[in-house]
């Protein structure tokens, strides 16, 4: 898997350059990552200029080829921000470690997402912060057929575009305070955290 996405790191940045994928929306959300923050799959860093300045963050992505790429953006950041070559399914980082995890369009891609979320889990802290940008299956009956039909050829090159990452993040453990309509019911922010108790619970779905 590290190979195709250093193949697509070429077109990493046309891909991303969408006003969607990198508008308004996406700089709220991350506006609020506090803490020691903890940001999987990286790519090239085209989100590194969304990032709130002054904090500490670990951005990580399988790819080589993505990181060398990202490094001239990471050295922009005004902030503390470490590049980590890492596999989102399975980190070498301590439990409880983060106080804010971020993604962006990442668990469409992410191989056994509901293990890839759970490590999510373990490593941050209790009520700590999940911020994800992610596209995801429509309810619609055409979109999501749509996307049914899509993902028949985009799986090959890493991507699934059907997913019910929202079902994902509540089977892995987190509880989800708030999902933002980004376009549609195709691309969303969603707000959660990893419950004090470890039980999880949706509090409120489309805020």
């Amino acid at each position: 898997m590290p190979g195709v996405w250093d193949l697509r790191a070429k077109l990493y940045d046309v891909c991303e350059a969408s006003s969607i994928r990198r508008g308004f929306a996406k700089e709220a959300l991350f506006r609020e990552m506090k803490g020691r923050v903890l940001f999987v799959a990286i790519g090239t860093g085209v989100d590194i200029p969304h990032f709130p300045p002054g904090q500490e963050i670990v951005a990580v992505d399988i790819s080589k080829e993505m990181l060398r790429r990202a490094e001239a953006r990471r050295a922009n950041y005004a902030g503390n921000l470490q590049l980590v070559e890492a596999d989102a399914t399975s980190f070498r980082f301590p439990d409880a470690w983060f106080d804010t995890i971020a993604t962006s369009c990442t668990y469409c891609s992410v191989p056994d997402p509901i293990h890839a979320l759970k490590e999510l889990f373990r490593v941050l802290r209790p009520g700590g912060r999940l911020l994800m940008f992610e596209h995801v299956r429509s309810r619609n009956p055409i979109l999501g057929l749509t996307l049914d039909l899509m993902t028949l050829w985009t799986r090959r090159a890493g991507t699934e575009m059907n997913r019910d990452t929202v079902g994902n993040i509540l089977k892995a453990g987190f509880e989800i305070t708030r999902i933002d309509s980004v376009y549609l019911d195709i691309i969303l922010a969603i707000r959660g955290r990893k419950p004090w108790s470890g039980i999880s619970q949706t509090e409120n779905q489309h805020g």
